[in-house]
């Protein structure tokens, strides 16, 4: 029926009159007041710090302490510190000096009425790092300091048993530290699994959307804890766990939290960034890893879920030798697939200054020692902190069996915000790596609430990939991924799945498992951006030039290992007698290798690392010194003249060349034409390829070079090339006589030296900034002079006067035009500097118009804009080459040339030379002293080609003079140094002769060996554009091989057999794409 009656009244109970009111919360003052439950200070007798600790004993009875302060900034290992005598010791001592170790012998005894405590643990807290020994000398855990891992769990047997134990602890003081703990407590779990709720809950109710459910409901939830919490009251700490989980779930405390099937975004790795040296030196890096390590070790027992991501081949040597116990338990952590290697490098390598083969050698000693001991290679690359990415790095990744790449550091970035998270790393010759840069952005993530918020919130490749990489972990000695951590992740993991909104985190997966999943959808057809060339740092340009000296000396290990393993090749292979020295040549290339670490090399570390690598290099240099001396006398030359001998000079290079050298006196006798100073004469050499050349101290009629007064204040330094005019010290005219071209704009000088403010925002070894160009300052000489007229060689001595401190002498000299010499204008500087925050450049203005210049990087050239046009081309203002830079238009450029340096710029068309700097952080005395070094000036026709190229490394590595017997020594010398040879010059660049690195011969061990016998080359396009040539060789070749840099054979090469005057030779033809790296195994 219809309605229309009257309805009757109901009480549904909702209350009819209200006399309590209840006012809207402010929410900044329970956002405080949520803070202040957890703080330090007024209220942490009462708030839930009160209860952290059950229990605490550090009496006498209990806990007995002695300590042997070990002298002389020793570094003593357990068995050698344990021996000496120990002093009674105690809580509240200060102990130093800054470097200086301390070995610690407690004994503990653990009071009855501590039993039955959940557990009991031994907190030592010096405020420096330390390492905690059994008895019996294993390293079982570091220990941080001020007041983060503080606590060694000892086996829990010991509070039961009744009986004293006794245990080491090494205590490394970088500074004066007082002990503040040496106690036994008892704590109370519950009270800190609680703290951990309650900051993770906290974290939400601060950093989720303020207009969001979930931080409110967040706040209501802390707010209900604080007033639950009675002080002293266990079971209030009980019922407030109870409410947490009303927000974060139930399985917040075990590894349970993870396996609720769902899909996580956010993949968690442990990590422990340990730099090899920075503000401490290599000695101290072999102690924090020990230290490290153990620690998660440790923690992998106690957390099921965690795994440890570390790279370095390096660290893990050194573990391997100095505290083998503990890395015996990492390998047995790594068969269980939970301590994780990767990086497949020696060290976490700067990738700016290094050579290409440098680089190379990074891979080829590092995937060697990983698959040596843990028996498989890596494949992701793992470089997080560098100063700039080459472009390169792709080619060779590939090259050494890794398609991966994990960085971090362009998010520091002051200019330009890089684009990217997830995207295809494209390197010069087209070759490509994943590459995933963490959205967290950093590699030592404290697991926060926020760094799994931002993992989602700053990813910049959600298009393609929803998913990243959270690194954490306490890095540089920190000991890498606390308990507070892990227990932090599976807060955040529990709330994702109980209440939502944050992105849902992961324990218990690899690095290699998140890059698997990306490979495959990238074959799935979902592809992700990509990014060719370079990936330039803006940021931390100073550390092209920081240290000059320490940038010096690895060039030259560098150029000196090209040459030293093609002749130990030769002879180990020709001469029966002469071993290949392989360990030898091994241990050098890690020494180099160590150098190259991302703070070493840039310039960014302390004093004591770089006296370390002084000594390093001096004895690397000796060590190669030793070994070409043997390798030369094996075929046939000598370092000392004698009445039977001829001087030759050898030429280790892939063309001929010309060059002035200096030849003992003895040698020429009275017939020269030009003296160098008492003991030798100027000769001309004529080099071929791979070949021997006689030096001529007579030059040939009408071949001569002058220098001669103009005028009261101008010099002309000629040959048939050029004609260079230095007035009052300074080049401002350098003609180009076969284009008859004036290569310096009018009004404009040559070989000005600048200086520079240095003062950058933040880091001084690191940074130099846009606004130094502001400052700039022409110095002027003081003094010129003729040093030489001619004819073989002219030159100019420049003296300038920088400050009171500091000066500079610049030799300007110009070489006969025979041959290929005398094509550059060259300029050899010796300098004392002494200054403060300042930079010293050169300066080459040239009448050249380019929108880019080209500059020699590892394994080819790259360019780079002379404009600002925008913010991405303005961030270049300062940029890494290696020996060559280049300005070029159609039918003419000018290259600079230098021998050590690595930092430029070119603006317009001011080419820029770095020379040196003057931070005072964190070396006080970086590049204070005497340095010199070598720069030119090479007009070419034509744009930038191999002559550039040729010509730079000329000018890197001078013609050796040796001396031979006459006739049949000299022959079979230059019959040697053809061993291998290229019958056609091209852009083509023969790198690197060496031994296959398992031939049975010579093989150190550690990997399977190869039968026979066997060379590699490796040559590399460094122009641009596919070249092909021919190698040559009459060894006894049984096949040929394409590999990659770690020597797999990938692929047959066919070659050909010729005879040439009765003599049987191989050849092989080659071809390479633009700038591809090729390496190629003769099997003998």
């Amino acid at each position: 029926m219809g309605g229309g009656g009257r309805s009757t009244p109901q009480d549904n109970g909702y209350p009819q009159l209200n006399f309590t009111p209840k006012g809207t919360q402010i929410r900044n003052i329970y956002q405080d007041r949520i803070k202040n439950f957890t703080a330090t200070g007024q209220y942490e007798k009462v708030n839930l710090r009160s209860m952290f600790t059950s229990d605490r004993e550090a009496g006498g009875d209990y806990v007995k302490m002695e300590v042997y302060s070990v002298p002389d900034l020793a570094r003593p290992l357990f068995h050698e510190a344990i021996k000496n005598k120990f002093k009674p010791t105690s809580k509240g001592q200060s102990f130093g000096p800054s470097w200086s170790t301390h070995w610690f012998r407690i004994t503990i005894t653990v009071p009855e009425r501590m039993k039955d405590q959940e557990r009991v643990q031994f907190n030592w807290d010096s405020n420096s790092e330390a390492f905690v020994y059994t008895e019996d000398g294993e390293g079982v855990q570091g220990l941080t300091g001020g007041g983060e891992r503080v606590e060694w769990i000892f086996p829990q047997s010991w509070k039961t048993d009744g009986k004293p134990h006794t245990f080491y602890v090494e205590m490394a003081c970088n500074g004066i530290f007082q002990l503040s703990q040496a106690d036994i407590v008892a704590p109370n779990l519950e009270a800190w699994g609680l703290y951990i709720d309650f900051w993770i809950i906290g974290d939400a109710s601060r950093e989720f959307p303020a207009t969001s459910w979930e931080a409110h409901a967040a706040t209501q939830v802390c707010n209900d804890i604080v007033n639950t919490f009675i002080p002293g009251n266990q079971e209030s700490v009980l019922k407030c766990r109870e409410i947490a989980a009303k927000y974060i779930g139930e399985n917040v405390s075990s590894p349970k939290v993870y396996e609720t099937g769902t899909d996580p975004l956010v993949f968690g790795t442990g990590h422990c960034h340990i730099d090899t040296a920075w503000l401490w030196p290599f000695d101290e890096t072999k102690r924090k890893v020990a230290r490290s390590w153990a620690t998660q070790c440790k923690l992998m027992d106690l957390y099921p879920e965690h795994r440890f991501t570390c790279s370095s081949a390096q660290q893990y040597k050194w573990l391997e030798k100095y505290y083998p116990k503990t890395f015996e338990r990492v390998r047995q952590k790594v068969h269980e697939g939970k301590f994780q290697y990767i990086g497949g490098s020696w060290v976490e390598h700067d990738t700016n200054v290094p050579s290409g083969e440098g680089l190379s050698r990074q891979f080829l000693l590092g995937q060697r020692f990983f698959q040596s001991r843990f028996g498989a290679r890596c494949q992701t690359f793992w470089l997080p902190d560098t100063f700039g990415y080459s472009a390169q790095l792709p080619q060779l990744c590939r090259l050494a069996g890794m398609t991966r790449f994990f960085t971090q550091k362009l998010s520091w970035n002051n200019i330009n915000t890089f684009p990217h998270t997830t995207f295809n790393w494209i390197s010069l010759d087209g070759s490509q790596v994943l590459c995933h840069m963490p959205p967290s952005e950093t590699y030592t993530a404290e697991a926060h609430f926020g760094d799994v918020k931002r993992s989602m919130e700053k990813h910049k490749s959600l298009d393609q990939d929803n998913t990243s990489l959270l690194v954490f972990g306490k890095g540089d000695g920190g000991g890498g991924p606390t308990m507070e951590q892990i227990e932090k992740l599976r807060r955040c993991r529990g709330m994702s799945d109980k209440t939502g909104l944050l992105p849902r985190v992961h324990m218990g997966n690899s690095v290699d498992d998140f890059f698997d999943r990306l490979e495959k959808k990238e074959a799935g057809g979902d592809k992700f951006v990509t990014w060719y060339g370079e990936l330039y740092f803006e940021l931390h340009r100073g550390t092209y030039t920081t240290q000059s000296n320490n940038k010096k000396s690895n060039r030259r290990a560098e150029i000196m290992m090209r040459d030293l393993e093609m002749l130990a090749t030769y002879a180990s292979i020709r001469v029966p007698t002469f071993t290949y020295p392989k360990q030898d040549i091994d241990d050098m290339w890690e020494d180099i290798c160590l150098m190259h670490f991302h703070d070493c090399l840039p310039g960014t570390c302390i004093e004591m690392v770089y006296r370390d690598t002084d000594r390093l290099y001096a004895t690397l240099f000796k060590k190669g010194k030793d070994i070409i001396k043997r390798a030369t006398d094996a075929l046939g030359l000598t370092n000392t003249p004698d009445a039977g001998t001829q001087a030759v000079v050898m030429n280790t290079h892939g063309w001929k060349r010309t060059e002035v050298i200096k030849v003992p006196r003895q040698v020429a006798a009275a017939n020269y034409s030009q003296a160098a100073d008492n003991d030798t004469v100027y000769a001309v050499a004529e080099c071929d390829a791979y070949g021997l050349g006689s030096p001529a101290t007579v030059l040939s009629s009408g071949a001569a070079v002058t220098a001669k007064k103009a005028d009261d204040s101008s010099y002309v330094i000629q040959n048939d090339l050029l004609k260079a005019t230095v007035s009052n010290g300074i080049v401002t005219s350098l003609i180009f006589l076969p284009q008859n071209r004036e290569v310096i704009p009018k009004g404009r000088k040559a070989g000005q030296l600048v200086m520079f403010d240095d003062q950058p925002l933040y880091w001084q070894a690191w940074d130099v900034e846009v606004y130094h160009t502001e400052t700039r300052k022409e110095l002027n000489p003081g003094s010129v002079s003729i040093l030489e007229a001619g004819p073989v060689r002219a030159a100019l001595l420049v003296e300038t006067q920088i400050s009171e401190n500091s000066w500079i002498k610049t030799t300007i000299s110009l070489e006969a035009a025979i041959g290929g010499a005398g094509t550059y204008l060259a300029f050899d500087s010796e300098i004392e500097w002494r200054e403060t925050m300042k930079f010293l450049k050169v300066e080459f203005p040239v009448d050249v118009v380019n929108t880019e210049a080209t500059y020699e990087t590892q394994y080819g050239a790259i360019r780079r804009p002379t404009h600002y046009n925008t913010t991405w081309d303005m961030a270049k203002f300062e940029v890494c080459c290696h020996k060559w830079a280049d300005l070029s238009e159609h039918g003419f450029g000018v290259s600079i040339l230098n021998d050590c340096k690595y930092g430029f710029a070119t603006a317009g068309n001011t080419m820029r030379l770095s020379l040196i700097r003057s931070p005072k952080a964190p070396d006080g005395n970086a590049d204070m002293g005497r340095h010199s070094f070598r720069y030119a000036m090479y007009p070419h026709s034509g744009a930038v080609g191999e002559s550039t190229v040729h010509t730079a490394s000329d000018f890197n590595n001078p013609l050796q003079v040796y001396h031979s017997r006459y006739g049949a020594d000299t022959a079979r010398a230059q019959d040697f140094l053809n061993t291998v040879s290229v019958q056609k010059e091209s852009s083509i660049i023969l790198d690197v002769v060496k031994r296959g690195e398992d031939d049975e011969a010579i093989s150190v061990g550690g990997l399977p060996i190869r039968k026979g016998s066997s060379i590699i080359l490796r040559m590399y396009e460094s122009l641009g554009g596919r070249a092909s040539t021919v190698l040559r060789t009459k060894l006894p070749v049984k096949a040929v091989y394409k590999t990659n840099i770690l020597e797999d054979d990938l692929e047959e090469i066919k070659f050909s057999e010729i005879e040439i005057n009765g003599t049987a030779y191989h050849e092989i033809c080659v071809s390479l794409r633009a700038f591809e790296v090729q390496t190629i195994r003769l099997q003998l």
